[in-house]
């Protein structure tokens, strides 16, 4: 998965502290993220135009509890946007941005 972006540099700090990631790759305007031996990859790619409506897709994440996962990437620059949930299931999530707005939902 890629999210597009106008300064990869200012994702990055952000995003590898999130996923618990490293930077595998950098080519100044194009950053791969990952964990070694993990086939699953994050790309920060710079863009020149600027992030217009609602991203067409974006990353939902899970493994910790909802609110204390929120709160978390909140400190670490995040802005929750916020809640939803399923109508007649008992399913909730959190909607988020990235420092740069773009979105992305927390689970679980």
């Amino acid at each position: 998965m890629v999210i597009n972006c106008a300064d990869p540099r200012r994702l990055v700090e952000f995003w590898t502290r999130a996923l618990e990631m490293h930077v595998l790759e950098d080519y100044g305007s194009y950053i791969q993220l990952g964990r070694p031996g993990s086939p699953v990859t994050l790309g920060l790619q710079r863009v020149p135009e600027r992030r217009a409506g609602t991203n067409r897709v974006h990353v939902d994440l899970n493994g910790e509890p909802r609110v204390a996962a929120a709160q978390r990437l909140v400190e670490l620059g995040a802005t929750v946007l916020g809640e939803q949930g399923a109508p007649g299931l008992d399913h909730v999530w959190t909607v988020l941005t990235d420092p740069e707005g773009n979105e992305f939902c927390i689970t679980g």
